[in-house]
């Protein structure tokens, strides 16, 4: 399991090392055990048992193809994590796939046979956030591609310029969001940033569902160009997507939660007009930081619909194509300027390939490099920018021990060193007992 500080308070586990015999969660005594269940065996009652009896570690076992799991198990194991990421406890928790060998460990162990055992592995590893949010960058970088396309000649450049932004650390309440900001509002002789704003606009799970949310922390007024994308998003919806289901959700901005809602909300802080845009209607919907958020996760079909509607409408508004008249139903992106659902196909394919957790990203990972090639096909002046926290008082500090090799042995139990013990002992009693009566004998001759 993860195991960070986000603004003080602790998350995760406190500890990474053991070397325990294994048990099942069905053992009446798990003191100072290492506890192996399967994901279909979990729930929040055995896990809290393992933790009141002082278990040495639990290790839930995950299968590798998560789609084959039944839809209750998973939605339950995904409303757990939360609480179980928020609990603070000294009892080591890894995550591991399943794979032929360590069934086998399970199984013997599950026929009450004693394993000793040394491991480690972390939900870090396993996270590969395939709709939250690797829909929300394959979708940006194939807006990049298409506005690119528009942006090429000056006749069909339009009177707005645009930024393209993808940040690191969304799960640690967006900070690589929150220091971009910094540096460009506070750390800059001018605001132009703020002055120059229109809207900014969030993209964040979007890779399923036939509903379409602006989450808003300010309703926008009549006559502004937020107010303007509100009203062309659901021009397209209705006229070109009839099957999406297009609402605006306003919620303010809380500053008393330990962590922001959406990362609109960041931009929010700064005064800067800004929503996000995702198929979940809250915030708290439980796939949004879940190790279960696979590919299969991912519609492509609902995925490329979702793009080339934002891309619709984004265009309406850039260009002020309503009140030049244009019919609520025409389409720009078509012939050669189409959406290409192959190439936004391999991009989730890669992002979905691999973990991205903000402890795993640093400045020489591939994920950045590659991201910033993809980029800089098709924009201009394409920059990077790292986050590191303060040494003094840090907002996050991140833990290693994301990932280890797990080893299991196979070992006599403990009753049989004390019968060994026993049986050396009544040996050289014997053979002393018998030194003893040599030694008697020959004195008496």
């Amino acid at each position: 399991m993860q195991q960070y500080d986000l603004q003080g308070q602790p998350y995760g586990t406190r500890n990474a090392i053991l070397n325990t015999e294994a048990r099942t969660v069905e053992a009446e005594v798990l003191s100072r055990r290492c506890v192996i269940m399967r994901l279909v065996d979990f729930s929040y009652e055995r896990y809290q048992k393992a933790l009141r009896q002082s278990a040495g570690a639990v290790v839930i076992i995950l299968p590798k193809n998560m789609s084959t799991m039944p839809q209750d198990i998973v939605q339950q194991f995904m409303e757990l994590e939360p609480e179980m990421l928020a609990t603070e406890t000294i009892v080591p928790v890894y995550f591991a796939l399943e794979d032929d060998e360590l069934l086998s460990i399970y199984t013997q162990t599950l026929t009450s046979s004693s394993s000793q055992g040394s491991s480690s592995a972390a939900e870090g590893w396993l996270s590969y956030g395939a709709d939250s949010n690797g829909s929300g960058v394959s979708m940006l970088l194939e807006l990049a591609r298409l506005f690119s396309r528009l942006y090429t000649y000056k006749r069909t450049h339009a009177g707005y310029n645009l930024l393209f932004f993808v940040s690191g650390g969304g799960k640690f309440n967006y900070q690589g969001t929150k220091r971009w900001l910094e540096d460009n509002l506070d750390h800059t002789d001018s605001s132009l940033l703020q002055d120059n704003v229109a809207f900014v606009l969030c993209l964040d799970t979007l890779g399923n569902g036939d509903s379409l949310h602006l989450h808003v922390s300010k309703p926008p007024k009549e006559g502004t160009a937020q107010y303007a994308l509100l009203k062309e998003l659901e021009t397209v919806a209705s006229n070109q997507y009839p099957e999406v289901k297009f609402s605006m959700v306003h919620k303010k901005i809380n500053l008393a939660d330990d962590t922001l809602a959406w990362e609109h909300e960041r931009f929010g802080i700064r005064r800067l007009p800004a929503f996000t845009l995702s198929h979940l209607n809250s915030h708290r919907e439980v796939q949004r930081s879940s190790i279960m958020d696979v590919r299969p996760h991912v519609d492509l079909r609902k995925l490329s619909r979702n793009t080339k509607l934002i891309a619709e409408s984004l265009a309406r508004v850039i260009y002020n194509l309503t009140e030049k008249g244009a019919p609520g139903d025409l389409q720009i992106f078509t012939e050669q300027m189409q959406m290409q659902e192959e190439q936004l196909s391999s991009v989730v394919d890669w992002l979905t390939a691999q973990p991205r957790a903000a402890q795993l990203v640093d400045k020489d990972s591939s994920v950045v490099s590659t991201l910033e090639y993809h980029l800089g096909r098709y924009l201009k002046d394409v920059r990077r920018h790292y986050v590191k926290a303060d040494k003094r008082d840090p907002e996050f500090v991140f833990y290693d021990q994301l990932k280890q090799t797990m080893n299991a042995y196979r070992v006599k139990p403990a009753i049989f060193d004390l019968l060994l013990a026993f049986c050396i002992a009544a040996y050289l009693g014997v053979i002393y007992l018998s030194i003893q009566v040599c030694i008697d004998t020959t004195s008496a001759f």
